[in-house]
């Protein structure tokens, strides 16, 4: 059913009602004095005066309204928000304007939930602001806290800005190019490291600095991340010298003050880790230093949720918001981090919406914007561990913390409004009608505790495989490995994994602290591995089906985090040509999702030969491709935003279709989550969805894929082999194809 309400009010022309349809508004010009919509249709189309002339008149009005109702009705069902749509936009004056939760289309018990879950955890105050109204409040709105980290989102973040948006200063500009001095002062650092630097790896905690005060250089800058407050501070001192101003001057006039902001409200301590002037210049700090009201820390938040603009007028450019609230491309260290600010933009936390982003700080004082909902969202904490909410230590848990605390609000949105559906990022398979899964009870589970699982068909009829994390098959080896092999001899039934032991493959390292195989491929009796977390990825090769290994002398370093070989079938037979064929994520770390994905091909004669290498770039108006000998001038293969991860992908001949199974970036796959099976014609598309769910009934694992040594000949049933549940998973799935219709 359509839900219309009117709204009357003043127009240049007379009276005008406008028709808010699905959460759409429409306003049309009329002398029409009520419409009402609902189970039983118009109420009333007219007063019961008036001519024929405005009945007729009338009558086309509504006709047109019920027509465009529908139509918008159908596109609200596409696209379909929590969040209502505003007629206009609200802005707080000097206190925030006040509104019901119920009035903003939230349930009130499930926000109180969430503030409770604030308090009673030390929390000292917060709010929740929905389309600009005080919706939700707890504790003293006229208290200060010690915001801490959060400093460096709410000014660190907001100043780089400003700094960018006035041609200041350029994220890819070396920071050397505004301070000769940079880095330099205490500093033993390798100078050609230092002259490295970009202002982009400052902002995300990329440019190699270790935590120590002063930061030592542990990394070169871009390569790997590490979360180093004296980074930021130095951050702060490049923009005093480009603003050649007290910083916290420059955050009252050009942010504080428009925002209405009393100076009461909000103070900026001055240094205690960093000299107390650069240059002459008063100097802060961005790694802590901001206490604040939470009602005036909600107006930061609502300034980025209105993309910077602040009741008319541009504070800050809406690319740069959108920039600084993205996850960073670069190897940060944790997935979700922006421009100081965390972020959802990968999905990392299933529990809250994909656009969330937040600036949290110790103890647990954080700001959260949620532009999908409409919502601005505070919690202050005490400024210590004692305000910490659960979830974790660790920093990858720092975000599941406020993931904790706003999945509550959410639930107040979600309450009053369906949940938006998963979309597939390419249409449906014109061959692939349905997947139709075993029951989950019938799928086997071998070598509980290890994960990845790369497949390739070898020479003697064996599948082989790698591992990471476990102890391989029954019998299981005493040690935990980070890369282990073993080779799967039977059906898909009755298989048995046989482990295989190497002194010069297997390597040792949990998570990324240890390389992982992350694709296999056997080509004329030579068995080839790319293990990743090798800074890229590395290739191995073994030509005795994996007891002894030797190791490439070079990496693939640009983008291919964690590649994977397409698969053919036994030792390479019914390959396309004779290329072997590498994809990934495009992303320089396995753990780190990519909005693309990218592809590499090299003569299978030449495998080991890193300049024999080349890479896709695109498609030509004939569906053929074209490559570059230059890693730099790589085009996508496949595109889904923020949500390219890990995957696998194997040749049915059966079908004559490439079929790709990609995991979704998730909280924990293994247990949870959701992935998609997508299919081409060639190995570089068109690609179109066969599959594709956010919640599978069991966890996906972090990787999959369809070894073609259990593909029936007709295509049609094959076994998924997957990491769900940390162990060698298998499970059977029979494709229902548009001739068998």
């Amino acid at each position: 059913m359509n839900s219309i309400r009117s709204l009357s009010m003043s127009t240049s022309g007379g009276e005008a009602s406008c028709f808010q349809v699905n959460g759409s508004s429409i306003m049309v010009d009329h002398e029409c004095r009520e419409f009402r919509a609902g189970i039983g249709g118009p109420k009333s189309f007219w007063s019961a005066k008036g001519h024929m002339r405005r009945s007729i008149a009338r009558l086309a009005t509504f006709a047109f309204v019920v027509c465009l109702a529908s139509a918008i009705s159908v596109r609200a069902q596409e696209l379909e928000r929590a969040a209502p749509v505003p007629v206009r936009t609200i802005w707080p004056a000097l206190e925030w304007p006040t509104a019901t939760p119920e009035s903003q289309g939230l349930s009130a018990s499930a926000l109180e939930t969430a503030a409770a879950y604030a308090a009673k955890y030390g929390g000292g105050s917060g709010c929740v602001i929905r389309c600009g109204y005080l919706v939700m409040e707890w504790g003293d709105p006229k208290k200060l806290a010690d915001i801490k980290s959060a400093t460096k989102g709410v000014a660190g973040a907001t100043l780089l800005g400003l700094a960018v948006d006035r041609g200041l200063i350029k994220l890819d500009d070396r920071a050397g190019k505004y301070d000769p001095k940079f880095g330099q002062g205490g500093l033993e650092n390798r100078r050609d490291w230092l002259a490295e630097i970009t202002i982009r790896e400052l902002a995300t905690m990329t440019a190699g600095f270790d935590d120590a005060r002063p930061p030592s250089l542990i990394y070169r800058p871009g390569t790997d991340g590490y979360y180093a407050n004296d980074g930021s501070n130095m951050l702060a001192e490049l923009l005093t010298l480009r603003f050649g101003e007290d910083l916290r001057a420059v955050l009252k006039r050009e942010v504080m003050d428009p925002l209405g902001v009393p100076a009461s409200e909000w103070k900026w301590r001055e240094n205690v880790y960093r000299a107390k002037k650069v240059s002459g210049l008063q100097s802060r700090e961005f790694a802590s230093g901001i206490t604040i009201t939470h009602r005036a820390l909600a107006r930061v938040g609502y300034l980025y949720l209105r993309d910077g603009a602040w009741n008319g007028r541009p504070i800050l450019s809406r690319d740069f918001v959108r920039a600084a609230t993205k996850p960073t491309d670069l190897p940060s260290f944790v997935p979700y981090y922006a421009f100081f600010w965390g972020s959802n933009g990968r999905g990392t936390f299933r529990g809250i919406p994909r656009d969330s982003y937040w600036a949290l700080g110790l103890g647990d004082s954080f700001v959260l914007i949620c532009p999908s909902l409409d919502i601005v969202a505070v919690r202050l904490g005490t400024g210590s561990v004692r305000s910490q909410l659960p979830g974790g230590d660790r920093p990858e848990d720092w975000g599941k913390r406020v993931e904790g605390f706003f999945r509550l609000v959410a639930a107040a949105a979600r309450e009053s409004a369906p949940r938006e559906p998963a979309r597939a990022p390419y249409p449906p398979s014109p061959v692939i009608k349905v997947v139709h899964w075993a029951p989950r009870e019938s799928i086997i589970r071998r070598a509980k505790g290890g994960d990845n699982w790369p497949m390739t068909w070898a020479d003697d009829g064996d599948l082989y495989t790698a591992y990471g994390d476990g102890n391989g098959f029954e019998p299981a080896i005493a040690e935990k490995l980070s890369l282990g092999f073993a080779r799967m001899a039977g059906g898909p039934a009755e298989f048995k994994g046989v482990n295989i032991r190497s002194s010069s493959g297997e390597q040792t390292g949990n998570g990324k602290a240890g390389k992982k195989a992350s694709g296999m491929l056997m080509v004329d009796g030579v068995l080839y591995m790319w293990a990743r977390n090798a800074g890229n990825a590395q290739l191995a090769w073994s030509n005795d089906h994996g007891r002894t290994w030797e190791w490439s002398d070079w990496r693939l370093t640009t983008s291919f985090g964690c590649p994977t070989f397409l698969s053919f079938g036994r030792d390479y037979a019914g390959a396309r040509d004779d290329f072997v064929y590498i994809y990934s994520h495009a992303s320089g770390d396995a753990y780190l999702p990519a909005d693309r994905m990218v592809l590499a091909r090299v003569p299978r004669n030449r495998i080991k030969d890193e300049r024999a290498y080349e890479y896709f770039r695109g498609r030509d108006a004939r569906n053929k491709p074209v490559w570059t000998a230059d890693v730099g001038g790589r085009g996508p293969v496949f595109s889904h935003e923020g949500r390219c991860y890990r995957s696998g992908i194997s040749y049915n001949p059966g079908l004559k279709r490439y079929l790709w199974c990609q995991v979704l970036p998730g909280e924990d796959p293994r247990f949870r989550g959701g992935f998609g099976i997508y299919d081409a014609p060639e190995p570089w598309g068109p690609w179109s969805t066969v599959y594709f769910t956010e919640d599978w009934d069991v966890g996906p694992g972090e990787s999959s894929s369809f070894p073609t040594k259990w593909m029936s000949a007709d295509g049609k049933s094959l076994y998924l082999v997957f990491s769900g549940d940390d162990s060698f998973s298998v499970r059977r799935a029979v494709l229902e194809t548009a001739l068998d219709r």
